[in-house]
């Protein structure tokens, strides 16, 4: 069941979404594509703020970018110069049948109803053309990261994920899963701003937000990973899940 309030909370801090979530891995995306050539259409779903969308234009891929929420878009045509991210959702994706080489997703198929989803997106690809959602993950085999993700709540695990995405639908093969390091270097204040951006923090009470606050101070003081650490470095597996359409 999609939390539809979780999923609508972004809009309100597209800006700080921008400043603070990370990209993605080049070698993720090139095994995402991989068979699509270098000028392949790819629509960017969910797009949010463009962060995948200018990832994929660095590639050298003609990217259209689709978005629900209007703030999000408005960020996304400014962060990508030349780019108009189109209104629409993973339900109803406003663009022609067989028209896409690939879909991806970054950080946004968990908010899909995906029987319906999955019908669309088979609709928009031509015959063998590549769906792969992505999550960047973070890797709490370490210990302060961990302990970020129970202060924070940030969302899908890696053991989730790979047991809720198994299939795409009859329209689809069998879904391959990538797997990437993926490292950024961070301070305690973009840590902090990296969790305000999650929604579970965006939907919670004012005193929920205070304490989740708190203790990522906290454990930046104390940790002794941390502690004295002008900046450290956030480490991820990014995930991707590749299926072509039949």
């Amino acid at each position: 069941m999609v939390d539809h309030t979780r999923a609508r909370s972004f809009g309100t801090i597209a800006a700080d979404y921008d400043r603070f979530r990370p990209g993605y891995p080049a070698e993720a995306l090139r095994w995402a594509l991989a068979g699509t050539g270098d000028d392949a259409h790819v629509v960017d779903l969910g797009a949010g703020t463009g962060l995948l969308t200018r990832d994929l234009r660095a590639l050298g891929h003609r990217v259209t970018p689709v978005e629900p929420d209007p703030a999000m878009r408005a960020r996304l045509d400014t962060a990508v110069p030349g780019t108009t991210a189109l209104a629409g959702c993973a339900e109803a994706v406003p663009l022609p049948d067989a028209s896409a080489d690939a879909v991806l997703v970054g950080q946004a198929y968990h908010w899909f109803d995906r029987e319906r989803a999955h019908v669309e997106i088979a609709r928009v690809l031509q015959p063998d053309g590549i769906f792969a959602p992505i999550w960047n993950i973070r890797d709490e085999t370490v210990g302060w990261v961990a302990e970020l993700g129970r202060i924070a709540q940030m969302g899908e695990s890696i053991s989730d994920l790979t047991v809720k995405v198994t299939t795409f639908g009859a329209a689809f093969g069998p879904v391959e899963l990538g797997r990437f390091t993926h490292r950024t270097t961070v301070t305690s204040d973009e840590v902090l701003g990296l969790m305000r951006t999650r929604s579970h923090w965006l939907v919670a009470a004012p005193q929920q937000r205070q304490r989740m606050d708190r203790e990522v101070r906290e454990l930046f003081a104390t940790h002794p990973d941390l502690a004295g650490r002008a900046t450290v470095e956030l480490s991820y597996q990014t995930l991707v899940f590749r299926a072509r359409r039949r």
